[in-house]
């Protein structure tokens, strides 16, 4: 491939910082809530998605800017931390407000279909009866009220993301306070209440408005008052933690003091109802310690609202997404075994299109089968009742050896990480943690089979976890084959993890930290290199985020040679598309839709060799330079073309598909006099007549 001329990106090249591209990627994730033609349930349920994600967002990226902002102050500098910090807040001011005006709406619309969400002042008689015995029978058993005069550090007993009542009992001039935590991790936070008058009529009540109604009922007999006032308040706290350097403590041991500090974490965001009386939101700041008042944020009576993505419906069915059954692949279907299976074809699998449960088949199968002599999976979210575990399980009780690879820094997901590593070492498997500063992050499984006298590999390589309850609302590719180019590489990643200090490298797998970045960067220039000599030169990429400076600049000097390209970005995205002389041939879209997007997948033209690769890493620093990450090029020529159908299938949706732009408009691609195309139902539609044909 001849040189790629002198082309140049200047520092003044527009970057988009990565926090305020992520508040837009959650603004079309309320767009979804707004759109009167989703049904209502699911509108509601896009509510509680939001505002699980700004929790989130609040726990790890804002609390991230307020440690630089601390650390500004304490060095006299200005890295921009604290203007970026007030973009942030007067974003998330704006979209609160669409939130709250979308939920009214969101309320009406649920009237009209005869399903009310209604408070404790508006039940019946009857009802109100009803919910006291509820309270009583299912409720009270969970609640125990921390009263706040006995309580000398605060921090030390709210944790994080959980809604709290704060109790004010009045005795003439004398008030004393209490905290009651709402245990939605107990009981549902959404009831029904018995039918009044017309079955047509379904009223819903929060478990809050319960509590509320039946306030009295916990104090009485223990404490004198004349009234009581409750408020809701919720606590975000900083997401990350340090962990000891102490060498004689387990990495076990480390990770679950790193939780603990978790609980104490300072707070970074303090959401209150904008209803409660001076007296109580100062006793509460007083005990918490918060010094910064940009952390108080005056809220609604409710909080929580990531418990309404389990929003219940108790009416008609068209109030929520029509069931799509799982497609069956005959890829599967037509052979006794897995191993059958595989060794007549590689098989590709997209999720939730096509049934996970090939998946827990596979390892099902190997955990018995007389020739399966070796497992080897690394692990880095799974499902609660996780059949990946049980058969693991079966596997060493069956004397294979499985090795398990868990990362016990998965975020959010260390508490059950590390129980489930307790059980796994328990059960006789062998366990490793990965690798130090590293997280692994790569969804691989190997399985070694003698086949005719000789070990035969077997191998998975995916973009989403093993989790039984995500593949259901994330897309996901994976890949089953024992072509020996990738098996062999997938199992030098699992020894490379095992001893990081041997030099290793990869022909056909793009493994992060080791040569990812580098491979991607000259892919990259080979098209840069065609496109400066006039030949066809083309980029498809889709990600999760899109925010490494690097790509991003290699991206815009592709563009400046000719190179078209073409972005899915689910989430961030910092390149900024159609810049004149900068990013003219680059054009970006986000799909958000009833299914979270989730594969990554990288597209080279490659002079005709059509290179394409899936991913479990996205274009950010983390992901190519701190996580182990692996890319697993698509040989097969029918799945290499199953894919690349279904990215044009996204860049044809004429109806969920937003265009990234320097604005950050998130405005819907224009449909024109083209047909209306929902990219996800079509994809639905395309692989299951993939599978007529196929059976035909």
């Amino acid at each position: 491939m001849d040189p790629a001329p002198s082309l140049s990106v200047s520092e003044a090249t527009p970057r988009v910082e990565k926090e305020i591209s992520w508040l837009s990627f959650n603004e079309r994730v309320l767009q979804e809530a707004a759109d009167p033609s989703v049904p209502v349930v699911e509108r509601v349920r896009f509510l509680g998605i939001f505002s699980n994600n700004l929790d989130e967002f609040f726990r790890v990226r804002v609390a991230n800017i307020r440690r630089r902002v601390t650390l500004d102050n304490a060095r006299g500098s200005d890295s921009g931390a604290a203007q970026l910090l007030e973009r942030i807040q007067s974003k998330v001011l704006n979209l609160q407000q669409e939130f709250d005006a979308i939920y009214a709406s969101c309320l009406r619309e649920l009237a009209r279909h005869n399903i009310f969400l209604i408070n404790e002042r508006q039940m019946s008689e009857a009802q109100a009866s009803w919910a006291q015995q509820y309270f009583k029978d299912k409720v009270k058993r969970h609640i125990t009220p921390v009263v706040l005069d006995g309580v000398p550090n605060l921090t030390d007993v709210i944790a994080d993301g959980l809604t709290y009542m704060m109790v004010a009992l009045h005795k003439e001039q004398r008030v004393q306070y209490a905290l009651i935590e709402i245990p939605s991790d107990k009981v549902a936070r959404f009831v029904q209440l018995p039918h009044e008058k017309s079955k047509k009529r379904k009223a819903l009540i929060l478990i809050d408005n319960i509590i509320r109604y039946c306030i009295e009922d916990l104090f009485t007999g223990f404490f004198e008052f004349d009234r009581i006032e409750c408020h809701a308040m919720k606590l975000t706290r900083d997401a990350e933690f340090d962990l000891s350097e102490d060498l004689d403590q387990s990495f076990t041991e480390k990770m679950s003091h790193g939780l603990k500090q978790r609980l104490t974490a300072a707070p970074v965001r303090f959401v209150y109802d904008r209803e409660m009386p001076a007296h109580c939101l100062q006793r509460l700041i007083n005990q918490l310690g918060i010094e910064n008042t940009s952390s108080l944020i005056p809220g609604g009576r409710y909080h929580n609202f990531r418990d309404f993505i389990s929003f219940p419906n108790p009416g008609r069915k068209y109030l929520e997404y029509r069931k799509n059954p799982a497609i069956k692949t005959r890829q599967f279907e037509d052979f006794t075994t897995v191993f059958e299976a595989i060794s007549h074809s590689d098989v590709l699998l997209y999720y939730p299109y096509h049934r996970f449960s090939y998946l827990t088949e596979f390892l099902r199968q190997a955990a018995f089968d007389p020739a399966v002599r070796k497992i080897k999976i690394n692990l880095y979210r799974v499902a609660r009742n996780s059949r990946i575990i049980a058969s693991l399980i079966d596997a060493v009780q069956n004397g294979k050896q499985v090795e398990v690879v868990i990362e016990l820094k998965a975020r959010f997901d260390e508490e059950a990480n590390i129980e489930w590593s307790k059980e796994l070492s328990e059960a006789g498997i062998q366990l490793s943690f990965g690798i130090s500063n590293l997280k692994v992050h790569s969804k691989l499984m190997l399985i070694e089979r003698v086949e005719e006298g000789q070990p035969q590999l077997y191998a998975h390589v995916g973009t989403g976890n093993f989790h039984e309850k995500t593949a259901k609302i994330y897309t996901d590719f994976a890949l089953f084959t024992k072509d020996p180019r990738v098996t062999e590489e997938v199992s030098q990643v699992f020894d490379f993890v095992q001893r990081p200090y041997r030099p290793v490298s990869f022909n056909h797998l793009l493994v992060s930290p080791i040569e990812a970045r580098d491979k991607i960067l000259a892919m990259i220039d080979d098209e840069i290199a065609a496109a400066s000599n006039k030949r066809k030169a083309e980029i498809w990429l889709k990600a999760n985020n899109l925010v490494d400076d690097e790509i991003v600049e290699r991206l815009y000097l592709a563009s400046q040679a000719g190179v078209s390209v073409k972005i899915l970005v689910r989430g961030m995205c910092a390149l900024t598309p159609g810049v004149k002389g900068l990013s003219d041939k680059i054009r970006a879209i986000s799909v958000v839709d009833r299914y979270l997007e989730h594969p990554r997948v990288m597209y080279f033209y490659a002079g005709g060799e059509q290179k394409l690769y899936i991913t479990s890493a996205d274009l950010m620093r983390r992901n190519l330079d701190l996580r182990v990450e692996v890319g697993c090029p698509i040989y097969h020529p029918e799945l290499k073309k199953l894919i690349m159908d279904t990215l044009k299938l996204h860049w044809s949706d004429t109806t969920k598909a937003r265009i990234i732009d320097a604005e950050q408009s998130n405005a819907y691609v224009a449909r024109g006099n083209r047909k209306k195309i929902r990219s996800q139902e079509a994809i639905y539609e395309y692989l299951a007549a993939r599978e007529q044909r196929d059976d035909g």
